[in-house]
């Protein structure tokens, strides 16, 4: 993250040291034991491998930009080149074994990225020979096949850990041995050729839905993700945010759910969030006066929600649209209310902690100038503004980002201070494709489970067991489910888990009546509050060793300051008003009367209102904040008349005291 030093004269702040600041190494550090993805070979600079890695990685970016731009190539093809780069790349940087990570490629390294560039780019070169056949294989169809799953699982593993990879194959000996299973899950098997041709030859397997979205559109908003950060978008928003919240009491803890609320939804990811952006807020909370475990838990909070955080949400948001078949532009706008909410309990929460705790804020001596800070920099929003244009006016999100790439770049040079040089273009080719690696193998992998559960109708049976399960009651259902994509989270992508909830979970909501997008938001929401979810919440995590806070006692300081985060999607469930389903009126009077219940929520977890709460009042707050972020008119008006009876009484306190006080 770029520090806050700047140009043309800004007052910037100064209120750390540099020894205060955590060091690249100890982020570094921190990504390579919680991000399975940071866990890489380190080659020096200049150096041939060093040169190569660039290389194709920077031809990654371009082949992508030519497709999305001037190309038209057919999706099979599209997918295969694609995931040929993604294993060839994996292989050159992810070593076999961690302890490999300052090693060169070996032998098998090297024969592993042969295989996976036989075995991927086969079907670029037979598809036309596939589609005379009438989509019957052959023998070298099966042969091929066998390799790429071999290939796409070790390549998978590397990358992403173990977790993921085992439950695929999972999958797939379900697929084998199904004849063996007793009860309802039981099926009557496929043979090893049917199960190769499923997952490697059709289109549902590993080159299904997920990997074609990540081909298209996800790689392409991760490279957009990547020029931003080469214009200076970091620093535009680190110091506009200091210079909006700075001042206010605990303004460094506002600034990190505003700065790493924004940079989430750039980054796409919450630990790697956590680690760059904690770098200089969390050290900067601590020195006004934060506790080290709440530090890190706001900002663990504040990175999460950058995944569900319009415009640009995490990568299983644009496989959302692509499973439901709607525009992206609906999923955006059904999660704006939802993210407005989740933020605004944890601002408030923030902002409570402070005044409670009797924290101040930044002197304005020491702050950047709004002023100033948008004349320097304030051009580079313009790629954000193009981003968010487009997708409303309904362009596809692949010609979005495309054209955002080339707005970003065009906005550096409006300011000499940003001019993007030749080696920051480079730099952006190369940071964007090595950042859509996990991803990219995450839906590959993910295609086995997705295209067992359509060969087996594994995603039918497993729904009607959790209905059974449930009794057919649909709040039992919905935990269920939330469980469910918070055990997956935590060992998997929350891509990956995004994917495989919608395959094993959404289809029994749906049969319980719940709307599609309702029902996949649920997934995704809970997909990714299992980041700060213990006993394993890996943002938590990253944040308290960067504090040099306890892990557990971060995690429940996250889960608490995440609190409506796991109430908001149960109540969307009930009154699709949250996410933009209703009349205009309906979606108004949602947002005005859950603001105002999360604004209690945030009284309620804090026990502070206008003083510290007893017991009885902060039970009141509870309910008055389910009443009030629950739409409707019963439910409202209890939940307006019990806020009102807690703030009327708090008020009697606090002056009863004063009046006291002046007595004495």
């Amino acid at each position: 993250m770029s520090n806050l030093q700047g140009k043309s004269g800004e007052q910037q702040i100064a209120p750390l040291s540099a020894d205060e600041i955590a060091s690249e190494e100890v982020v570094q550090e921190l990504l390579e034991k919680y991000d399975k993805e940071s866990q890489i070979r380190k080659f020096k600079p200049k150096s041939k491998l060093a040169l190569l890695v660039s290389a194709i990685a920077i031809s990654f970016s371009l082949f992508h930009l030519w497709v999305a731009g001037f190309g038209a190539i057919e999706a099979i093809k599209l997918r295969s080149i694609h995931l040929t780069f993604v294993m060839v790349l994996i292989f050159l940087l992810y070593p076999i074994r961690k302890k490999g990570m300052k090693g060169k490629p070996g032998v098998l390294d090297w024969a592993m990225i042969a295989l996976s560039l036989v075995a991927g780019l086969y079907m670029v070169f037979a598809n036309e020979q596939l589609a005379m056949r009438g989509g019957l294989p052959i023998t070298r169809d099966y042969i091929m096949g066998a390799l790429g799953i071999f290939v796409v699982f070790e390549a998978g593993r590397r990358c992403l850990g173990k977790e993921l990879p085992i439950l695929g194959i999972i999958f797939l000996l379900y697929a084998y041995f199904g004849q063996y299973i007793p009860g309802s899950f039981g099926h009557s098997g496929f043979s090893l050729k049917r199960i190769i041709a499923h997952m490697y030859v059709g289109s549902e397997g590993i080159f299904g839905v997920a990997l074609g979205v990540s081909a298209t559109f996800i790689f392409l908003f991760i490279l957009f993700g990547a020029f931003l950060g080469e214009t200076g978008m970091a620093k535009l928003i680190n110091d506009s945010s200091m210079a909006l919240a700075g001042t206010s009491p605990g303004g460094p803890a506002k600034v990190a759910v505003v700065a790493s609320g924004i940079m989430g939804t750039i980054s796409g990811s919450a630990v790697a969030n956590v680690a760059t952006t904690g770098a200089f807020t969390i050290p900067l909370m601590k020195s006004i006066g934060y506790r080290p475990h709440f530090a890190a838990a706001v900002e663990a909070v504040a990175s999460t929600g950058g995944q569900f955080m319009p415009p640009i949400m995490g990568a299983a948001a644009f496989i959302m649209a692509e499973f439901l078949n709607i525009p992206y532009k609906d999923i955006m706008i059904a999660a704006l209310i939802p993210a407005f909410l989740y933020y605004l309990a944890v601002f408030s929460m923030v902002h409570l902690e402070a005044i409670k705790t009797g924290l101040v804020g930044v002197s304005r001596d020491k702050l950047p100038i709004m002023k100033l800070v948008i004349k320097e920099r304030g051009h580079l929003i313009l790629p954000l503004i193009a981003i968010v244009y487009l997708l409303v006016q309904g362009v596809t999100p692949t010609f979005a980002a495309f054209y955002g790439i080339l707005v970003a770049i065009g906005a550096s040079f409006l300011r000499k201070s940003t001019r993007m040089s030749w080696r920051g273009f480079l730099m952006a080719l190369e940071m964007g494709a090595k950042g859509s690696i996990s991803v990219a193998i995450a839906t590959a992998v993910v295609g086995f489970i997705v295209g067992v559960s359509s060969l087996t109708s594994l995603g039918i049976t497993l729904g009607d067991n959790m209905l059974a399960f449930a009794h057919g009651n649909l709040f039992a259902t919905l935990v269920l489910t939330m469980i469910t994509a918070i055990i997956l989270g935590m060992g998997m992508p929350t891509t990956a888990v995004y994917i495989v909830g919608a395959t094993i979970a959404a289809p029994a909501l749906l049969k319980l009546g719940v709307a599609p997008l309702a029902a996949h938001l649920f997934v995704f929401y809970f997909g990714n509050i299992s980041n700060v979810t213990p006993p394993v919440a890996l943002a938590a995590f990253t944040g308290a060793g960067i504090a040099g806070a306890s892990p557990s006692k971060v995690g429940w300081a996250a889960a608490r300051l995440a609190a409506a985060g796991f109430l908001i999607p149960y109540i969307w469930i009930y009154s699709p008003a949250l996410i933009a389903q209703g009349s205009m009126g309906q979606i108004l009077g949602a947002l005005l009367t859950a603001t105002v219940g999360v604004i209690a929520l945030a009284c309620a977890v804090q026990g502070y209102m206008l003083k510290t709460t007893n017991i009885i009042q902060r039970g009141l707050l509870f309910v008055a904040a389910f009443g009030l972020i629950k739409p409707g008119l019963i439910t409202d008006t209890v939940g307006i008349s019990i806020l009102i009876i807690v703030f009327l009484w708090q008020r009697f306190q606090r002056n009863s005291v004063k009046t006291e006080s002046v007595n004495v």
